[in-house]
């Protein structure tokens, strides 16, 4: 088997390649990684320097492939399968590309923001910082209540990457920042990601270490 993943189950960045390799049934090798011990962070860092995952290895071409959204590229462009994750023609590919990005960097990394803090001594903790998250977190979430209303997923009829990043990152953030009653559509779209098999599939997988993410 010529692709292994390098990754851990917690993390949301890995939930978004998962999802994308269980929506077209692609078969890889999963390589757990846990930081805290240091053969594995060893491992890691040996394949790529900067030690964070998910990472991809494609023995069969030489390719180390890091970063979330590079990984979807690269599988689609060389193990394509029926579900297209990125469309092919302007301006819906760019628009698909955006909204992955609008995930990652205004949801996922202000999520993590706030559940980071929770991690850090009590005397390092920075109460400021952890609100101003908080706010871009409630600002993100009143534009996809509009991107998504009267749409199955965030490009419309078609599941697509945007979604792969939308699952984690919405759900995790419900944890950190609840949703509200006036997040109808979003709330809609979070129970259709829940009850997507693939992104099912990556929840029943991460339970066993649920109870280590400190909400």
């Amino acid at each position: 088997m010529s692709l292994t993943l390098y990754f851990h189950p917690l993390s949301s960045f890995c939930q978004k390649v998962l999802i994308a390799l269980y929506e077209n049934d692609m078969k890889f090798t999963p390589r757990l990684i846990d930081l805290g011990n240091e053969t594995d962070r060893a491992e890691l860092l040996k394949l790529w320097p900067i030690g964070k995952f998910p990472v991809l290895r494609d023995e069969s071409r030489g390719a180390t492939v890091p970063e979330s959204s590079v990984i979807i590229e690269f599988l689609q462009l060389h193990f394509a399968g029926p579900v297209k994750l990125i469309p092919d023609k302007e301006p819906l590919a760019s628009q698909t590309r955006f909204r992955d990005r609008f995930f990652d960097l205004y949801l996922n990394m202000e999520m993590q923001k706030v559940v980071g803090d929770r991690l850090r001594p009590a005397d390092k903790r920075d109460p400021f910082g952890v609100e101003q998250a908080r706010a871009k977190l409630r600002t993100a979430c009143d534009l996809v209540e509009k991107y998504i209303a009267g749409k199955t997923w965030i490009m419309g009829d078609a599941f697509t990457m945007a979604d792969c990043a939308a699952a984690p990152a919405l759900w995790y953030a419900n944890r950190v920042e609840p949703l509200g009653e006036g997040d109808t559509a979003l709330r809609s779209y979070l129970d259709r990601l829940t009850a997507r098999p693939s992104f099912a599939r990556v929840l029943d997988e991460a339970a066993p270490y649920m109870h280590m993410f400190p909400g």
